[in-house]
């Protein structure tokens, strides 16, 4: 047999990427030895090529024992082209046992040394790829080189055109450290937006105002593929409608994040995944929806060559709502009188806007990896409303008025993501540096006309104007480093730096028609600027006990700066924390099929701009509602235990949870006369409600989350939560308590000729407040899909909530000087159309690892 001859790079790629678990690494003066010996080596292939013989280094007596040399190249069975960088391990046939393994280089070809006289198994694994196992291979006692040749590894999916996945994926996916749910596997979500996909994730509630909480907690932190954007941290409830369902791939809930990510988010992570293709050639999609509540159209290209990737998406959206509400208030006024406030109303909101991104990835060399992106939103909303008031006071009038109230609403955001990924020689070993820029600009202004009546006539006695401008910039730096230190213990460190900027300028022009036209109100007009500076680093350790028991340990420290003022009358606000945050994770794999998790971690969560802007909008003056910029960051402890089993064709999820917050930000309303707040001489009371850290707040809970495959062609999955939360504040003298629930069902059924249908039910019960509750809700999901044009393209009829013609929402909160009631309800009932198709011809293509900032932080809110 004729030597084959192998350039430098690729004999330094297959010493260099030997798995550590197959070539154990000597400890002490030994391993220092390895890789002196190492080095020798390649400086010896620098000046020759490497010809079929032991490594130097290696003592004689050990090379004339095992002289041998197993060589062979890994290609793709359907294009003959090589598999870069495939995993290639040697066994002993009769025992099994692992003896020595190697990487393939950018060629696919790789060489084991030093192999002794014997029968051996060659198994080569990839990803993407169906492993092949290699029997029989004798290797001689006087035989220098025995070439495998060419090793074809069959790819997972098949080429009909487009790719075709053979394995199916679960719906829901219950991992060690998280939850996955795979949107696009649901046909329910054609055509709607991530409002409508996370309502659907298990331990996800939302509400149709876009308020997010993962049980039970609004303190969670979302990103999108693993990114933060500073159009989340502005307005989450208006961001998640930009994002178009069909653009979703998974949604990721971590419920107990390591030291790795980010302090903030006490209740965990939400990370949206979009559709991204790393496969070679180019590609693309539309889609398109149209419903009685909205409608959408985008279209994607991916185009793949050689080491560059590039990706675009743009598309816009379109959405629309009618509803209407009545509240009733009663104030407790000294000597035992009442005052009692009614009002009702309606109004539409009409909405929409567009996206656009682009994206690329570029391998220097097979060891480092880079990618940009930039993405940019423009989005805006018309909300038209007439709103009724009557007031009764006992000694005033009755005052009776109506307001028409038109409130214009866009924001643009822009995010520009930078990364470099190093793969460094040890298995597992990676250096990268990550940068990340992101600004949201936002604009809202309310127009209203109020109107009395006299002499049977209405006539207008009442005019007034508000608008806000907002900026929300963040500049973020990170560093991480990953350091195995053997098969079974890897160190990570990191360093992190997050610098924002916030600001938000504000101010109400009123006209009492007495002849001034509109004139500045000061004590409602303002610019305030917010700077909030991150400084973060951490360690986590993560080691094995035996075969089935995992640890990972690790802490952060936090150093938060806060520097902000009014500018308008030279009030400040300065303020500085530091913060150490430990985690502990542990596993034990008590079977194959089962595995039981316990947790730890400490857990921070600042105020967003949402919670700290001093904006106040007094649209609705009997019911007003305004930031604090003096709120402090709430710290957590959360504990969880979680259980693992599969059975058969069923996977289950048990978890026990419990989290308890100090200092917690709760929203308190309050009383107070309507002159110490607005320019008014009107004695009245007006509701206030803002934010304050005042409370205890306790969550104890289970959940129980799973699938099954009753037939071949029936899928169920669901999820259920139950928890208990207290909520108490001794500074206010206020408690509430009370037991939760919310669960999700998903039944789909795969019929012939290309047919399937699904159905997805949601229920969440009532919500505790610190000064009362909020009513929960149901919808039900109904959709039918038919596959077209070879399964290229699709067609699908979602009917949603066809039982409810509306959701209604009741809001009732209670204390010693009031009782409030409100009860919204939106028309929700939709019927809508929604047509995919797929182009375009590509092959497959392993993707390279990439990275991206995860700023894992900020309380978020907004009510849309």
């Amino acid at each position: 047999m004729t030597p084959t001859l192998y350039p430098t790079r690729s004999v330094a790629t297959a010493l260099l990427s030997v798995p550590r678990q197959l070539r154990p690494l000597p400890s002490g003066w030994a391993r220092g030895l390895w890789l002196l010996s190492g080095a020798l080596l390649l400086a010896q292939v620098t000046n020759t090529a490497v010809r079929a013989q032991a490594p130097a280094g290696a003592a004689s007596s050990v090379a004339a024992a095992a002289a041998g040399r197993l060589t062979g190249q890994v290609v793709n069975e359907k294009t003959g082209q090589p598999v870069e960088f495939a995993t290639v391990a040697l066994l002993d046939e009769a025992s099994g046992k692992t003896l020595d393994g190697a990487a393939c280089d950018d060629q696919g070809r790789f060489a084991l040394a030093k192999i002794g006289a014997g029968r051996y198994r060659v198994v080569v694994s990839f990803v993407g790829f169906q492993p092949r196992t290699v029997a029989g291979v004798v290797v001689e006692a006087n035989a220098a080189v025995v070439d495998l040749g060419p090793i074809r590894l069959t790819p997972t999916v098949q080429q009909l055109g487009e790719v075709k996945v053979t394995g199916e994926r679960e719906l829901v996916e219950n991992k060690v450290d998280r939850i996955v749910y795979n949107a696009e596997k649901d046909i329910t979500n054609a055509g709607g937006s991530a409002t409508d996909v996370l309502q659907k994730v298990p331990l996800l509630t939302v509400d149709l105002n876009g308020n997010l909480q993962l049980r039970g907690s609004s303190n969670i932190r979302v990103l999108v593929n693993g990114k933060p954007s500073a159009i989340m941290a502005t307005n989450l409830a208006d961001a998640l409608r930009q994002i178009p369902a069909d653009q979703i791939k998974s949604v990721e809930v971590i419920t107990s994040p390591s030291a790795k990510y980010d302090a903030e988010g006490s209740a965990g992570i939400v990370n949206i995944i979009l559709k991204k293709n790393n496969l070679e050639g180019l590609n693309g999609s539309e889609n398109s929806a149209v419903g009685t509540r909205g409608s959408f159209h985008s279209l994607t290209l991916n185009s793949r060559r050689g080491k560059l990737g590039l990706n675009a998406n743009v598309g816009a959206n379109l959405f629309y709502n009618i509803a209407r509400n009545d509240s009733r208030r009663t104030d407790f006024l000294p000597e035992g009188q009442q005052s009692l406030l009614e009002q009702r109303g309606d109004f539409t909101n009409l909405g929409g806007g567009g996206y656009g991104q682009l994206g690329l990835d570029y391998d220097l060399t097979p060891k480092d990896a880079l990618n940009l992106s930039v993405r940019g939103n423009v989005f805006g909303y018309t909300n038209a409303r007439s709103q009724f008031t009557r007031f009764r006071l006992p000694t005033a009038p009755l005052d009776e008025y109506n307001r028409d109230i038109d409130t214009h609403n866009d924001s643009r955001n822009l995010d520009l993501n930078f990364g470099y990924v190093k793969t460094l020689p040890r298995p597992r070993q990676e250096l990268s540096f990550l940068a990340l820029y992101t600004v949201n600009t936002g604009d809202t202004d309310y127009n209203l006309e109020q109107q009395r009546w006299a002499d049977g006539r209405a006539y207008v006695d009442y005019l007034e104007n508000s608008y806000n401008a907002s900026r929300n910039r963040e500049a973020t730096f990170q560093t991480d480093y990953v350091q195995p230190l053997d098969s079974t213990q890897t160190l990570e460190i990191g360093v992190k730096t997050i610098l924002r900027n916030v600001s938000s300028d504000y101010r109400v022009e009123a006209d009492s028609l007495d002849g001034r036209s509109f004139v500045l109100v000061p004590s409602r007009s303002n610019n305030f600027r917010y700077d909030q500076n991150v400084y973060a680093s951490y360690l986590s350790y993560g080691f094995a006990v035996g075969k089935t028991l995992t640890f990972k340990v690790g802490g952060r420290l936090e150093h938060t700066r806060i520097d902000g003022d009014f500018r308008s009358d030279n009030t400040t606000l300065r303020t500085s924390y530091t913060n150490l945050v430990p985690s502990v994770q542990a596993a034990w794999d008590v079977t194959k099929d089962q595995k039981l998790k316990l947790s730890y971690t400490r857990r921070i969560q600042r105020p967003s701009i949402f919670y700290l802007n001093p904006y106040l909008n007094t649209s609705n003056p009997r019911n007003v509602l305004v930031g604090n910029p003096a709120l402090d960051a709430e710290l957590t402890d959360a504990y969880e235990l979680g259980y693992n089993t599969y059975l058969n064709k069923s996977s289950f999820t048990f978890s026990a949870y419990s989290r308890q917050t100090n200092n917690a930000i709760e929203a308190v309303s309050r009383t107070v006369a309507a002159r110490d707040v607005i320019a008014t001489t009107d004695s009245a009371q007006l509701l206030l409600t803002t934010f304050q850290n005042v409370a205890r707040n306790a969550t104890y809970g289970l959940s129980v989350s799973g699938s099954t495959k009753l037939t071949a062609k029936w899928t169920i999955s669901g999820n259920v939560n139950y928890y208990y939360m207290r909520v108490q504040s001794p500074a206010l003298g206020l408690e509430n308590g009370g037991t939760m629930h919310n669960a999700n069902l998903t039944s789909s059924w795969q019929f012939d000729k290309g047919w399937s249908a699904q159905f997805t039910g949601l229920f969440n019960s009532r919500r505790i407040q610190l000064q009362g509750r909020s009513s929960g809700y149901r919808s039900y999901n109904l959709a039918v899909k038919k596959d077209l044009f070879q399964k290229k393209g699709s067609l699908t009829l979602a009917i949603i909530n066809p039982f409810n013609r509306q959701l209604v929402f009741r809001n009732d909160l209670a204390t010693d000087r009031f009782t409030y009631t409100d009860n919204s309800y939106f028309l929700n009932r939709n019927l809508r159309l929604s047509f995919n198709y797929q182009f375009g011809k590509i092959e497959n293509r392993p993707a390279r690892p990439k990275k991206s900032i995860r700023n894992d932080d900020q309380k978020e809110g907004g009510n849309g």
